[in-house]
């Protein structure tokens, strides 16, 4: 059974952001609208390539992890914020099938057409799975999980954290936070800083990959906008570029205006680009486990086992509310 809670992005929302992001010293558009169903679809691929290497060890530490985790927890409900196409739940919901409760699964996530079509291939799957769709903005509180039965895992997966910067992320933290019980769990993955086994460049690489896919899905949010308020980037006018920022211990991404251009914003009106100037369109966080802990505590949280990959490259945190 599928539920819907629709909250799909709203027009007035998106061109709000749009006007205040272009009118800061660095222009800036918020990650989330990558995710319309194009975007996701691309991110998707990006997951499956050689150079993104945060998929595929994530979801190592997964298999290796979650068997137990779910019988420590005996969840009758998981919440997964960014769920996507919900590919890495399928471990979870295996976890939860083998205690043979009926459960309920309750995916977060903007992009309401990709969600969708998720939910109907897990609901064929999973049978016995009641599934309430949540379609918003991850960062909004989770009023909703009060009302789910049992205990609850609460999962935000996928490096997802890393999207958002100081303030934010622990406001993301805190509605995770708000939303648990003392029972409930919290399961998080995190890409971990360059170290004596992970270089810069290693790093950089799986946001530069040889088929140009990320580059792509980094030009599909001047796509999505023109497409939903009416804004005329002109898509072939920008160049992709990510690097990782020493100093802040962040790749940023970034769209480079090849020439200059002038874009015309709804109720704004035109917006000069000149040649060279960049969008900065995602921050990509990366931690430590001392930082990240840190991060977890501000919010409520405290680790209770932390696993990291054999090459240092990923962990995944099991935090319990304090």
């Amino acid at each position: 059974m599928t539920k819907v809670d629709v909250g799909e992005r709203i027009p007035s929302q998106v061109l709000e952001d749009v006007r205040w992001g272009l009118a800061q010293s660095q222009k800036q558009l918020p990650s989330k609208y990558f995710y319309d169903t194009r975007g996701s679809e691309l991110f998707e691929e990006i997951t499956e390539l050689p150079e993104y290497y945060l998929t595929r060890a994530e979801t190592g530490l997964l298999r290796h992890a979650v068997a137990g985790w779910v019988e420590d927890l005996g969840p009758a409900s998981l919440v997964e914020l960014g769920a996507g196409s919900a590919k890495k739940t399928r471990l979870l919901l295996d976890a939860m099938a083998v205690r043979g409760e009926v459960g309920t699964y309750a995916p977060v996530d903007i992009a309401g057409g990709f969600l969708r079509d998720a939910a109907v291939s897990l609901g064929a799957d999973y049978p016995w799975l009641t599934i309430e769709l949540q379609i918003k903005d991850i960062t909004t509180e989770l009023d909703f999980a009060k009302a789910l039965p049992g205990n609850v895992l609460f999962a935000l997966l996928g490096s997802t954290l890393g999207n958002f910067d100081g303030d934010v992320a622990i406001d993301l933290l805190r509605n995770v936070r708000s939303a648990m019980r003392a029972e409930d769990r919290f399961l998080l993955g995190a890409d971990l800083r360059p170290g004596p086994g992970k270089s810069i460049q290693r790093l950089e690489a799986a946001y530069n990959d040889d088929q140009g896919i990320t580059a792509q899905f980094n030009l599909n949010i001047l796509r999505a906008i023109n497409r939903e308020v009416g804004t005329d980037f002109d898509l072939d006018g920008f160049a992709h570029r990510a690097f990782f920022d020493e100093d802040e211990g962040r790749i940023e991404m970034h769209l480079v205006a090849k020439a200059g251009q002038v874009v015309v914003i709804p109720e704004m009106g035109p917006v000069r680009i000149d040649e060279g100037e960049s969008i900065r369109t995602e921050l990509s966080c990366k931690y430590d486990r001392s930082g990240l802990t840190a991060l977890l505590r501000s919010a409520g949280l405290d680790v209770e086992e932390w696993r990291e990959d054999s090459k240092g490259f990923y962990a995944v945190a099991r935090a319990a509310p304090v």
